[in-house]
């Protein structure tokens, strides 16, 4: 076989792959693992600025655990040996950012709604530890709706105990905003009071997309809300050990919806700063 055909028989391995996916992540600054798990699209939420196309179906409808476990094992082998910056989409990977950062499980959907999220957490977490990666981060990318279900709750657990990193979404500070931008039948009192007791067990980053809506960028009043909001949580004794401040980057699910300026961005950053004295980090769009 030529180095040719070696390298294009890697990326053959993980672009096949239906629940783990390698990707070059800006909010780590390194590689990560996405592992999908929820391959069927659904979601709680209907976010606006969602970037999952929900009008095509899914290409699985459930989680097949044992491929998924079997796309872990070898997306390691490949990243802890160094194979993957030999193929094609990461052979240009800058040498500060050739390194395993985190699996992060996110997806096409809210991954604390999978059943089993205590047990898969459980099998992810021993995949990392045979492979000698225990101190890559397991990162929980989440909308903190299911914090409070038993089974996600012994799911966070697991995850304290195997660097776990949970990064929380809240894109408004009240409840008529909250319904505008994340269209979900839940209560925004519950993701509040879910998020401050999951901080108040351990550091929660904060992640926060804000955007123009019909032309509009937030408001003030909004701003002054969302920072009310993170303050409260403090307050409570939630330790939050991060803002992370985005905005859109990809096509969102609706027209009417575009990025704000960096400008913008780094307006929002400084009266988190300012206002709530967490630290808070900016993200742009495209």
């Amino acid at each position: 076989m030529t180095i040719h055909q070696l390298h294009t028989e890697h990326q053959r391995r993980f672009e096949a792959n239906r629940f783990v996916y390698p990707v070059l992540s800006r909010r780590s600054g390194g590689l990560s693992l996405g592992v999908n798990l929820n391959p069927d699209k659904v979601c709680n939420f209907d976010c606006i600025y969602c970037q999952v196309d929900r009008s095509v179906q899914g290409e699985s409808r459930f989680v097949e655990t044992p491929a998924l476990l079997a796309e872990l094992r070898d997306m390691l082998q490949l990243t802890a040996s160094g194979e993957i910056y030999q193929t094609e989409k990461f052979r240009n990977t800058p040498a500060a950012w050739r390194r395993l950062n985190d699996m992060a499980f996110s997806g096409d959907g809210e991954p604390t709604t999978y059943r089993n999220f205590d047990e898969i957490i459980a099998a992810c977490a021993q995949l990392k530890r045979e492979a000698g990666l225990g101190e890559v981060k397991m990162v929980l990318i989440t909308n903190a709706s299911m914090f409070h279900r038993p089974h996600v709750q012994r799911g966070l657990q697991l995850l304290d105990a195997n660097q776990g990193e949970i990064w929380a979404k809240l894109d408004a500070g009240t409840a008529e905003y909250f319904k505008l931008v994340d269209r979900t039948p839940i209560a925004f009192a519950q993701i509040l009071e879910n998020i401050t007791q999951a901080a108040q067990v351990r550091p929660l980053v904060i992640q926060s997309l804000f955007m123009r809506v019909n032309q509009e960028p937030p408001s003030t009043a909004e701003l002054e809300a969302y920072c009310d909001r993170l303050n409260e949580v403090v307050a409570q004794g939630g330790r939050l050990s991060l803002v992370q401040v985005y905005t859109i980057a990809r096509r969102p699910a609706e027209s009417y919806v575009a990025s704000l300026s960096d400008a913008e961005v780094d307006a929002i950053v400084e009266r988190v700063q300012r206002r709530t004295g967490l630290v808070a980090a900016p993200f742009y769009g495209a």
